[in-house]
């Protein structure tokens, strides 16, 4: 849904309007104008500390990542709707913001985080479809004992989760608002960043967990 509705707003700019309220467009489109001074923040927290940043990013992710889990128990129905939800969005403000000529301080800005931050919030949503699923398809355990079963290891996934959001919110307030920084610097430590949680999910724990 990210990269469906990301084409689909660079393609038909106005559709833009029919996702997000006008009003946040418009703060959108200051928090990453490129001559606004400040970056990936509003024009009322411009000013606020970096501390202060990192505790809004925890609380803010963190409630993302809370609500796309526990709707789970909806069948999986709700973390789907969540996990579809929050890609149709963030791809709409990429596909808008690089329309508009706003893509250099928009990518440079999350792509340090970014890896973190949606890596986290995919791990909460499969969590939550695990519990889902144990409902739906609970086997020859009835539905109380198969969901107990699945909570284990989904609460595993949420921990995992919260990490991952610690450090995406730490590399937000102190990292990716940095304006001192050159784009260029944010792409190759981005990239860096995407790469090492990609090796680490693919490899962390395999052998440790592989069947004998």
């Amino acid at each position: 849904s990210l990269i469906g509705f990301g084409v689909l707003v660079y393609l038909n700019p106005e559709l833009i309007y029919n996702l997000i309220p006008a009003e946040q467009v418009r703060e959108m489109q200051g928090m990453y104008d490129p001559v606004a001074g400040h970056l990936g923040r509003s024009a009322e927290r411009a000013a606020s500390e970096d501390w202060v940043m990192f505790g809004y990013y925890v609380m803010h992710n963190t409630g993302i990542a809370f609500q796309t889990f526990a709707s789970g128990l909806l069948m999986g129905v709700g973390s789907g709707f969540f996990l579809l939800y929050n890609g149709m969005i963030i791809g709409a403000v990429a596909g808008h913001l690089s329309e508009i000529g706003f893509g250099q301080t928009f990518w440079s800005f999350v792509i340090g985080h970014g890896a973190f931050e949606l890596s986290a919030i995919a791990l909460a949503g499969a969590a939550g479809l695990k519990l889902g699923w144990a409902l739906i398809a609970p086997g020859r355990l009835t539905c109380g004992e198969a969901l107990r079963l699945a909570a284990r290891k989904s609460v595993l996934l949420v921990c995992g989760a919260m990490l991952f959001l610690l450090i995406a919110a730490f590399i937000e307030a102190y990292w990716s608002s940095k304006t001192s920084v050159t784009p260029l610097t944010k792409y190759a430590v981005g990239t860096a960043l995407w790469l090492a949680v990609a090796v680490y999910l693919l490899f962390a724990g395999r052998t440790r967990h592989a069947p004998e």
